[in-house]
């Protein structure tokens, strides 16, 4: 059932539309288009001018109704909180004039977001009309070019609800963003490839030069048939452009153009707009349908944020490479609008057919918008590069941060080569001759690296993901142009120039100086970072073997041995893995530098600062988690690690804060649940100055553990924090397209990819040609998800009577397919395409007599024995 968002529910919805790494506009819950990210970076809050769409009604050439296609604006209604602005704006003066609340507008407004794909519904007692918006921007799986058009599709639907013919107006206005004293707005109709004529406006300026950061423009555009259009709403002070503009729609027919000299200055009170109108002829109880896109095109990216002192700080966005204006993209959206919307569509579709509960697929839908919000750019080249979130106006915490994208596992899957990009850019920019990573690429590319200490859970999680890569694309040949910094980076650990000491014996277990994405560090032997270790060492073991590296694979593999079982010996109390340290042992920082004593030593108590000891702490086993996503194997103890989990719920899980002290960002409140980072149980000790953020819910670490307690068969408690989370982000209290951390649309939420895989057991080696499936539960005897890898992706579907793989789009190269024993008990055919196959079964997997090659005309199915 899709979920409809109303009244108070709307509030803070910001549904991003835009192409990865392109920027973005948001839709808001009511219908405007909000938080203009389209100048290389982050603008929340923001307006751009009065941009709206609007709509008018009129018969026999007498106006009937005209309205803003907007619902009511949700207080408060105070205005903003600027300080220093201009009189008669800001805090006491109410909302804004550009919300355009003040116009008429529908009484009745209704949305519902299924990512990425937005729809509305209007209707007002005085409208004559039923209208409708879908709103979106192509999402492809493993097209990546048509999901960055810097652009946001609108196609809207009017309805003629009365008893005789209506013409219809629908009218998209927008301003002119960026100020300049010299504005160009140009009407053009072109044609496109099919010979439909594409009506632009494009708003510009020629007062700065090619290479300026602020050099681009903007436009709008539609294919309807019938159009008219203003170039200029009319330049005067006080509200003189919106009254005009009023007047100009409300008056029965097309729109009036106007021009002004280019030579001629606009008004400083308001930015100028332009205005495109579709006209639709519908007779009673007719349908009709107008397409209108925004598209943008501001191509000169510069590090505005941590800006080079000498040299060149720019570079070219990608879209740029691909679009010569924003003109051309506009054409390209709407001359091939049918596909675009057509493949994003099988996509969701694909994605919401799933039998999974309501909540995960909302969770795992609503996350994927960081791809499309101001958090994700592209590199000239293409490559993907991220910050952790945004704030206001600018990306928060540079540099694709190996650390908090360990956990952004949609990527990987959706769109595997833009996720490589970033192992290449890791690999080839932050990593030191001795093996030690840097955790932020630091732009330009090719200036010098962060000298930051190494972060051990980022950089032993950029082995583990480029396991992942490998396996997700079968490239060897990928995987051996990085295996020397790969191999450096795992030996790190024991390097001689490690000045943290993490691993000089060879133990297999870390103990000196861990720096860690919670941005401190932990002292001694501690399971969440040893994880981290012993995965990327089992990683490197059958990677250095494939690539005929026996002797490494041996070391590493002696070294995993060890580790792990001291880990599971010592750290594990009966009931969770804690951290073994002596809180009062000054030496173990004394060792570490004088640095390290005036960072962790709490004189006043002489104990040691930030640390976990004996708490029961959210990422604890994570490695497990990593590992079971990226198909390698046991890390932790089985067993323990399901105790480990439900001791994690059971301590962690809060069904209400409101008796919580939370001495940090307090990302739920009240009587709002979550799975908060640490706790200290009944007869612990709890540091007096703890590990950091312990008292947070960050959301990213709770889908984390959700998606491992469903691995792990705790279902019912993954479910629940998944629930606490989304009645936090209920478009009320919090935007439920934009998970919050250190900033809006933050990339950890992006974890939520991994409740896809934990409900279905997926498990991929492109390799070996392998799939498999291991559903955790059927709804009605029923299991169907959505899957996807390197060169295709689809759907599976598992009933009483058949087993059926399917590619929608792409192929896949398929040798053996793993399955849960119950069903390969019960073969009775297998048949590809028309043709039956005869297969060796083994205990868990059917294997192929030749590689299969499956894509939209050739469906696997496997028949069963009725029970």
């Amino acid at each position: 059932m899709k979920k409809v968002y109303k009244g108070a529910k709307t509030r803070e919805i910001s549904f991003p539309i835009g192409g990865i790494g392109s920027g973005c506009i948001g839709l808001s819950g009511n219908g405007r288009l909000i938080d203009w990210e389209i100048f290389n970076r982050p603008n929340k809050k923001s307006f751009n001018g009065f941009s709206h769409f609007s709509i008018k009604a009129e018969q026999d050439g007498q106006l009937l109704d005209a309205r803003v296609l907007n619902g009511d604006l949700q207080s408060p209604y105070l205005g903003e909180h600027i300080r220093g602005g201009s009189l008669h704006s800001g805090y006491g003066f109410g909302p804004e004039s550009q919300t355009m609340a003040g116009m008429p507008h529908f009484e009745q407004a209704e949305f519902i977001g299924e990512f990425p794909l937005a729809s509305m519904k209007f209707a007002d007692q005085a409208f004559p009309g039923q209208i409708e918006l879908l709103a979106f921007n192509p999402f492809i799986p493993l097209n990546d070019g048509d999901s960055s058009i810097p652009a946001a599709f609108f196609e809207w639907e009017c309805l003629n609800t009365s008893d005789a013919p209506i013409t219809y107006s629908l009218c998209l206005s927008v301003g002119n963003p960026v100020p300049t004293e010299r504005v160009i707005h140009r009407y053009e109709e072109m044609i496109a490839d099919q010979g439909q004529s594409i009506h632009t406006m494009k708003l510009s300026s020629n007062q700065f030069d090619a290479e300026h950061p602020q050099y681009g423009d903007l436009c709008i555009a539609t294919d309807a048939k019938e159009v008219s259009h203003q170039a200029y709403w009319y330049r005067g002070g006080w509200c003189d452009a919106l009254e005009m503009f009023w007047h100009d729609f409300t008056t029965p027919g097309c729109l009036k153009n106007r021009l002004y000299p280019e030579e001629e200055r606009p008004s400083d009170r308001n930015k100028d707009t332009a205005s495109l109108a579709a006209h639709l002829h519908l007779q009673p109880g007719e349908k009709g349908k107008v397409r209108f896109s925004i598209s943008w095109n501001y191509p000169n990216m510069n590090n505005y944020w941590n800006p080079l002192q000498t040299g060149n700080n720019g570079w070219k966005n990608y879209y740029a490479t691909l679009f010569e204006d924003s003109c051309a993209s506009s054409l390209y959206a709407l001359q091939h609008w049918d596909r675009l919307l057509a493949e994003t569509l099988a996509f969701k579709e694909a994605l919401f057919s799933s039998t999974l509960p309501e909540v995960v697929k909302e969770a795992i839908s609503a996350n994927l918008s960081v791809m499309k919000s101001a958090t994700s750019l592209r590199l000239t080249d293409g490559s993907f590069y991220g910050f952790e979130g945004c704030i206001a106006d600018t990306g928060c915490c540079e540099g694709s941060c190996s650390h908090v994208w360990n956990y952004a596992y949609a990527l990987p899957f959706l769109f595997p080569s833009l996720e490589r990009s970033m192992r290449d850019l890791d690999f080839r920019y932050n990593a030191r001759s001795d093996g030690r990573m840097s955790f932020r690429l630091m732009l330009p590319l090719g200036r010098e690296a962060q000298d930051s200490r190494a972060c051990a859970d980022g950089q032993f999680g950029g082995v583990i993901k480029a396991y992942r890569d490998w396996k997700i694309s079968g490239d060897t040949e990928w995987l051996r142009a990085n295996w020397l910094a790969i191999k450096q980076s795992i030996e790190y650990a024991w390097a001689e120039s490690n000045e943290d000491l993490w691993d000089p014996l060879q133990k297999g277990v870390l103990v000196g100086r861990q720096h860690h994405t919670l941005d401190m560090e932990l002292y001694g032997p501690n399971s969440w970072l040893s994880g981290f270790y012993l995965a990327a060492l089992k990683a490197g073991v059958e990677m250095a073997a494939y690539l005929g590296e026996s002797d490494t694979a041996e070391v590493y593999e002696r070294i995993f041995l060890n580790g792990r079982e001291w880990i599971n010996k010592h750290l594990f109390n009966g009931s969770y893995y804690l951290q073994q340290i002596d809180l009062s042992d000054q030496t173990i920082l004394s060792q570490l530098g004088e640095e390290a004593v005036e960072s962790y030593w709490n004189s006043e108590l002489a104990e040691i600062k930030y640390q976990i000891a004996e708490g029961c702490t959210i990422d604890q086993v994570v490695a497990q988690w990593h590992a079971n996503l990226c198909g390698l194997g046991d890390i932790f103890d089985k067993a323990q690690t399901r105790i480990a989990l439900q001791s994690l719920y059971r301590h962690n899980f809060k069904s209400s804060m409101r008796n919580e002290a939370n001495t940090w960002r307090l990302f739920s409140l009240n009587d709002e649940a979550g799975l908060v980072i640490c706790t200290w149980p009944e007869g612990t000790v709890k540091p007096s100055i703890p590990l950091t953020y312990n008292s947070e819910t960050m959301t990213g670490f709770e889908y984390q553990a959700a998606s491992h307690m469903i691995q792990e068969g705790l279902v019912e408690e993954g479910i629940s924090i998944v629930k606490a989370i989304r009645e936090r982000y209920d478009g009320e209290k919090r935007n439920p397209w934009s998970e919050i951390e250190c900033g809006s649309n933050y990339a950890r939420s992006m974890a939520s990819y991994s409740l896809l895989h934990a409900f279905s057991g997926f498990e991929y080696n492109m390799v070996e040609g392998m799939i498999g499936f291991h559903p955790i539960q059927t709804v009605d005897g029923l299991f169907r998800t959505f899957w996807s890898l390197d060169k295709g992706w689809g759907t599976f579907e598992m009933s009483p009577i058949d087993l059926c793989l399917e590619v929608h789009r792409g192929e896949l190269n398929l040798k053996l397919i793993k399955l849960p024993p119950s069903q390969l008990g019960r073969i009775a055919q297998v048949k590809f395409g028309e043709e039956e196959l005869p297969c060796l079964l083994t205990k868990d997997a059917i294997h192929f007599p030749t590689e299969l090659v499956l894509d939209q005309n050739h469906t696997l199915v496997i028949k069963l024995i009725p029970e």
